[in-house]
C-alpha cells in the first residue's frame, strides 16, 4: 500500500502531539515510548522510523509545547496596556481550568523538575524552547520599556505563576487549591496590574 507523500511527516506530528500531552500529564520519566505510541494510535516498532531515541522525541515535544503557547501570547499582546496584558496572563494561567488540564497546560510546571535529570537532546530541546518562550513572553507582555527590566519583570512574573500553579496542583484539597489560586491571582494583580 502506497502512502501519500506527507504521510511520514503527519505521523511524526501525531507522535509529537501525543508525547507533548503525555509528558505534561505524566512527566518525562513517567512516560515511556509505548505509552506515547499507544496514544498516537501506532505500534512501538514504528517509533524508530521517526526518532533515534526518546531524548530526540522529548526535545521535539518540548519545542512543540512551547510553540503551541504562541496563540495565547498573541491574545495577550493585543491588549492595549501592560496592566491588561499582565492581568490576562495571570487570570488565565492561575485558573482552575489550567490547573485541572495538565495535558494541555504549561510545560514548565509539568516537566521542569525532570529536566535537570536529563541530558543531551532532551535537556537542550527543553532549555532552548524555554529561553525562546521567555523571550516571546517579554515581547507579548511589554511590562517595561527598558528591555533588561522588561525581561527581569517577565521572568519574575513567570516564576511566581509557575510556583503558584505547582502549589495549587500539589494539594489534594480542592478548597485549599482554589484558595491558593485566588490569593496568588490577587497578589500578582496588585504587583503587575497597576
Amino acid at each position: 500500500m502506497r502512502y501519500p507523500p506527507n504521510h511520514k511527516q503527519a505521523t511524526r506530528r501525531r507522535i509529537v502531539a501525543a508525547a507533548s500531552a503525555a509528558f505534561r500529564e505524566r512527566g518525562v520519566e513517567g512516560t515511556g515510548v509505548d505509552e506515547v505510541m499507544r496514544r498516537a494510535g501506532l505500534t512501538h516498532g514504528g517509533f524508530y522510523a521517526h526518532f533515534r531515541d526518546k531524548s530526540e522525541l522529548v526535545a521535539e515535544a518540548c519545542g512543540e509545547a512551547f510553540d503551541a503557547a504562541v496563540i495565547n501570547l498573541d491574545r495577550i499582546s493585543a491588549q492595549p496596556a501592560a496592566a491588561r496584558r499582565a492581568r490576562l496572563l495571570i487570570d488565565s494561567y492561575l485558573s482552575a481550568h489550567h490547573r485541572d488540564n495538565r495535558g494541555s497546560g504549561c510545560l514548565v510546571v509539568a516537566v521542569g523538575a525532570d529536566m535537570p535529570r536529563l541530558t543531551g537532546a532532551a535537556r537542550d530541546g527543553f532549555s532552548g524552547g524555554f529561553v525562546r518562550h521567555l523571550q516571546r513572553l517579554g515581547r507579548a507582555l511589554r511590562l517595561a520599556e527598558d528591555p533588561v527590566e522588561n525581561q527581569d519583570r517577565v521572568t519574575h512574573l513567570m516564576s511566581a505563576l509557575v510556583g503558584a500553579l505547582l502549589f495549587a496542583r500539589a494539594t489534594t484539597d480542592p478548597v485549599r487549591s482554589d484558595a491558593l489560586l485566588e490569593s496568588s491571582r490577587r497578589m500578582l494583580r496588585a504587583e503587575f496590574c497597576r
